[in-house]
């Protein structure tokens, strides 16, 4: 719809909510500003230990050394790929785990209580059996990510999809529809933003499942950069690390957003 045709009304409703976006935006960048600008400051004038809490302009330095020797590529590559690849096998077993249980209710009480306990159980405790099984290497990162995002990607979804609306299921069957075809037709369509939901979810689940895995069995990531620095004292390379989990994950999570925008579009989903 042109501008012209608007009226006056719209046309001030749609230029308060493009000023208070961009009064949101400049605030949060202020903010991130602000914060950077008390940590350094209060590093130079004494108030914070620097060797012990480091400040913004040694992690920069310790940023740029990383790249100049080639290995802030290589470390940021190793986690990216563990988690996306523990992101995509969490997202998709556990979404198809879901559609099992529920196109059978019977099995769907029979592993309930299992899938409870799974939920329950600390999943630290099966890193050592995953390194064992699978050797010390990216395999067992990969399953420690899949037991962290698998339990809860199969409960989120699964209570999503028996919330369905019970009289639209009936009214499907009354009309002749089998099981499949009000899966597909309806099921899924109405829990978009249970799927969504799921996959910002597990951007920080699977980011966990990461770092927890490089904790205990790395020779190269993010996960392993922190516990190098920490065990050498640099805290300057731990700051440094940490704040790149925070912009690796951040961006991860907004890939999500913009897939959500997408595929509103293409589906015609207007909430």
């Amino acid at each position: 719809m042109d501008e012209q045709v608007l009226s006056p009304q719209r046309q001030l409703y749609l230029k308060k909510q493009k000023q208070r976006k961009a009064a949101v935006f400049l605030l949060r960048i202020g903010l991130l500003v602000a914060l950077f600008a008390a940590w350094e400051g209060a590093s130079r004038a004494g108030l914070i230990d620097a060797f012990i809490f480091s400040s913004p302009s040694r992690v920069w330095e310790t940023l740029v050394d990383l790249t100049v020797s080639g290995e802030l590529l290589i470390h940021v590559g190793t986690s990216v790929g563990e988690t996306v690849a523990g992101f995509v096998l969490g997202t998709l077993l556990g979404t198809v785990i879901a559609i099992l249980l529920w196109w059978s209710p019977f099995l769907s009480r029979v592993l309930d209580p299992y899938l409870v306990v799974l939920n329950a159980l600390p999943k630290t405790a099966l890193g050592p059996v995953f390194i064992v099984w699978m050797g010390a290497g990216p395999g067992s990162i990969i399953a420690m990510t899949l037991a962290i995002s698998l339990i809860v990607t199969i409960l989120e979804m699964h209570n999503g999809f028996l919330s369905t609306d019970p009289q639209k299921i009936r009214l499907m069957r009354t009309l002749g529809a089998t099981r499949r075809q009000i899966l597909l037709k309806l099921v899924l369509p109405a829990n978009f933003t249970t799927m969504i939901n799921a996959l910002k979810v597990n951007v920080g689940l699977s980011w966990v499942g990461v770092i927890m895995g490089e904790f205990l069995v790395s020779r190269a990531g993010l996960g392993y950069l922190i516990v190098y620095g920490s065990q050498v004292f640099q805290m300057d390379l731990v700051m440094a690390t940490v704040l790149l989990l925070a912009a690796a994950a951040s961006l991860m999570y907004w890939c999500i957003l913009w897939l959500e925008k997408v595929l509103k579009k293409y589906m015609g989903v207007t909430v």
